[in-house]
C-alpha cells in the first residue's frame, strides 16, 4: 500500500515504469515545464494568468533501426513542447483536465508515439500544487485519432443583417450558399430591441454577446437546417459533416487567448474576426459592409440584389 501511494505522487515517469507490463518500452520526458497562462472555472480566474506546471511522458515505438544520429527518426521533445503551446494558444480553457486531454491527443497524433501520461498543476491557487494526471493510449481514442488528423475544411461564413434575417430571400440565400462547395456557417448581430444597459464595459460586452445568441436562435427557428453552434468542437463537427450551423459567440469570443478587438455591437467586424479565426475561404456580407481590415476574401450583397 505504502508502494501504491508513492506510485500515485511520483512521476509521470515511475508512473509509466510500473506499468509498463511484459513489453519495456523507450520513453521521452518533459519535467517541471511552467507557463503563464490564464485559465480556470471561477470568474476570479478570469482575466488573469497563473503558473501551470507540466510534466509529460511518452512511450514510444522503437526506431526499429540503427538511428544514425538522425533527429527526424525520433518523437523530438519540440514535438510535446509544441503540443503544448498550440492547445494554449487554441483557446481558454476551464479545466486542467480538458488541457490535459487535448495535449495527450495532440501527442497521440504522433505516429511514434504510443502512450502519453500527462500531469498538469497549478502552482498558486493554494499552498501547495493542485493538479491532475492523465494516462492515454492510441487505443483510447480508436479512429478519432484519423479524423482529427485530417485536414480541416474551411468553410463560408455567411453574415446576415437583421433586415437580411427579416427577408423574404433569406431560405433563397440558404440554399445558394449551402450549394457551394464548402461548408456554411452563419453569423448575426445585435437584435432590433432594446436591451440592458451596464456600468461596466465588461459586463456590457456579455450582455451584447447573449443578444446576439438570442438573435442567432431567431434566425434557426426560421429554417430547421440551422443549429445553433456555442464551442470549437461543435463547429469542428459540423464543418466536418457539413452541417449548416449559427455562430453563438460568448464562448469562443470570451475564451479566445486573441480575442477581437472590436465590440459585440460592431457584430459584422465580429464576424470578419470569426471568419479569420476560423480560416474561412470566404466572408459573405448580407445587408451590412464588413471592415477593410479582413484576413479572409470578402463578398459583399446588397439587399435587393442577391
Amino acid at each position: 500500500m505504502a508502494n501504491e501511494i508513492r506510485l500515485a505522487f511520483a512521476h509521470p515517469s515511475e508512473r509509466a515504469i510500473a506499468t509498463e507490463g511484459e513489453a519495456p518500452r523507450d520513453r521521452i520526458s518533459l519535467r517541471e515545464h511552467v507557463r503563464e497562462v490564464e485559465i480556470g472555472a471561477f470568474q476570479a480566474e478570469r482575466g488573469h494568468t497563473q503558473r501551470i506546471r507540466f510534466d509529460i511522458v511518452v512511450e514510444v515505438t522503437p526506431a526499429g533501426g540503427p538511428l544514425d544520429d538522425d533527429v527526424d527518426r525520433i518523437l523530438s521533445y519540440d514535438r510535446v513542447t509544441e503540443a503544448i503551446g498550440i492547445e494554449l494558444a487554441a483557446e481558454r480553457v476551464n479545466l486542467l483536465e480538458t488541457l490535459a486531454e487535448r495535449i495527450a491527443e495532440r501527442i497521440l497524433l504522433e505516429p511514434q508515439a504510443m502512450r502519453a501520461f500527462v500531469r498538469i498543476e497549478k502552482l498558486d491557487r493554494g499552498p501547495g500544487a493542485l493538479g491532475v494526471e492523465i494516462v492515454r493510449t492510441r487505443g483510447d481514442y480508436g479512429k478519432h485519432l484519423q479524423e482529427v488528423a485530417q485536414p480541416r475544411p474551411h468553410p463560408r461564413v455567411l453574415y446576415l443583417s437583421n433586415e437580411a434575417i427579416a427577408s423574404d430571400e433569406l431560405p433563397g440565400w440558404i440554399d445558394r450558399y449551402a450549394s457551394e462547395p464548402a461548408p456554411l456557417i452563419l453569423c448575426v448581430g445585435l437584435p432590433d430591441v432594446a436591451r440592458p444597459q451596464a456600468s461596466h464595459p465588461l459586463a456590457q460586452r456579455r450582455v451584447d454577446l447573449l443578444a446576439i445568441e438570442q438573435n442567432g436562435w431567431l434566425l434557426a427557428a426560421r429554417d430547421p437546417r440551422c443549429k445553433v453552434v456555442a464551442t470549437r468542437t461543435e463547429l469542428d463537427w459540423a464543418v466536418r459533416n457539413g452541417q449548416i450551423c449559427v455562430w453563438a459567440p460568448s464562448k469562443i469570443v470570451l475564451d479566445a487567448t486573441q480575442g477581437p478587438s472590436t465590440q459585440p455591437r460592431d457584430s459584422v467586424a465580429l464576424a470578419a474576426w470569426f471568419a479569420g479565426l476560423v480560416e474561412a475561404c470566404e466572408l459573405v456580407a448580407i445587408g451590412e459592409t464588413p471592415p477593410a481590415e479582413v484576413t479572409v476574401p470578402v463578398r459583399t450583397v446588397t439587399l435587393g440584389n442577391g
